[in-house]
């Protein structure tokens, strides 16, 4: 067993409201000169960027995680998490076909740019990534969850796109086994409101969109990693936050 720093929600250059300098490799870059050991993409959306992604942390070390930050039709953001890339590309291609066509403005949203992991932009998403799909949460769920991914309502205790403010309590009824909060959230007081909390994971990440936002090293998970490898400890992460037996 070893700890290992996380951050589970960043966001690159590809997602809209993401600064231009999110691109893979300077995200991967930044993820280890702030002593993190995993990292995971998280697009609204889109997958588009995770192999550039993996192959930039290659290059420092890092292990990475391709995920997606999913609308769903109620406006609730949801995380979407893969222990493989393949599997990830395949959610996305899914969800592709859920999405809104309505044409992004870059001048008013910003640019959508896909990357390669030498910050070469390869094209640019024209559909505007930021609107919510055409699948409710519960279809949202559903779908990660047949493409092997685990899912979790993002940021819970904030007011904008937190399953908790638009529903009003934590969707329960659904079977997660995770939550995220804010880095500045407080884990006690929300267990407190909603006591169904205490049995999940909970988990901090930054939901980044600059460089300097990325977490410091400091949130922590424990994982079996014998035998050693990015690909087991990846494994053991999502089966962490799927409810399994790591800490």
């Amino acid at each position: 067993m070893n700890k290992y720093n996380y951050d589970l929600h960043i966001h690159s250059c590809l997602s809209p409201c993401g600064d231009n300098d999110m691109t893979p490799a300077n995200i991967a870059g930044m993820a280890a000169v702030k002593g993190l050991q995993i990292a995971a993409l998280t697009d609204h959306n889109s997958t588009a960027n995770c192999p550039a992604f993996f192959k930039a942390c290659k290059a420092y070390g890092i292990i990475p995680v391709a995920g997606m930050e999913l609308t769903v039709s109620e406006d609730i953001h949801l995380l979407c998490l893969f222990d493989s890339l393949e599997a990830a590309m395949e959610f996305g291609n899914a969800v592709r076909g859920h999405m809104m066509p309505v044409k992004n403005r870059p001048e008013i949203f910003g640019h959508q740019y896909v990357m390669d992991e030498e910050d070469n932009i390869l094209s640019e998403e024209e559909n505007l990534l930021i609107n919510a799909t055409d699948l409710s949460l519960d279809e949202g769920s559903a779908l990660c969850r047949e493409y092997g991914g685990v899912c979790y309502p993002a940021h819970i205790d904030r007011t904008s796109n937190g399953a908790v403010a638009v529903l009003g309590t934590f969707p329960d009824w659904l079977s997660y086994t995770a939550y995220e909060i804010s880095g500045s959230g407080h884990r006690e007081s929300l267990e407190i409101a909603y006591p169904v909390l205490r049995s999940l994971r909970s988990v901090k990440s930054s939901d980044a969109h600059y460089l300097w936002d990325i977490s410091e090293a400091g949130n922590t998970v424990e994982l079996d990693d014998e035998p050693y490898s990015g690909d087991f400890v990846r494994k053991r992460l999502i089966e962490y936050l799927s409810g399994g037996a790591s800490r």
